[in-house]
């Protein structure tokens, strides 16, 4: 079994396109890959899990110069644990104060549509009167 991935492979397992893979390995978020000895990129199932990890940070909106910037620590090794700890636990802050916000909206929305349900229902008992 090869333990190789090519840019390919590592695009269908983690729905990246090849074109956004180079872009994170220049932007400095993917270390740099191995390459074959015909010059193509070799990457490995640990590549696999970061990404699938960039790609969670990313959804949950965090910036693509602080994920550089978490990738940078987590690349100095165990020297560095404290400050990622410091960068997700600031992230996930950010991440729970949306949530808050956002159920906030939603409890809005749900009062404004009972509102309109409540009309509905009225305008729906006087046509059948």
């Amino acid at each position: 079994m090869n333990d190789f991935l090519t840019v390919g492979e590592l695009s269908r397992l983690t729905g990246l396109s090849t074109h956004a893979i180079r872009f994170y390995e220049t932007k400095g978020v993917l270390r740099p890959a191995s390459r074959a000895p015909n010059g193509h990129r070799r990457y490995n199932h640990a590549d696999v899990q970061w990404l699938e990890f960039v790609l969670r940070l990313k959804r949950t909106g965090m910036p693509l110069a602080e994920i550089r910037d978490y990738a940078e620590q987590r690349a100095a090794g165990d020297v560095s644990l404290q400050t990622r700890m410091q960068m997700l636990e600031q992230h996930q802050d950010r991440l729970k104060a949306r949530i808050a916000e956002l159920s906030a909206c939603v409890h809005l929305l749900d009062e404004k549509m009972k509102t309109y349900r409540r009309a509905l229902l009225k305008q729906k008992r006087k046509a059948g009167k």
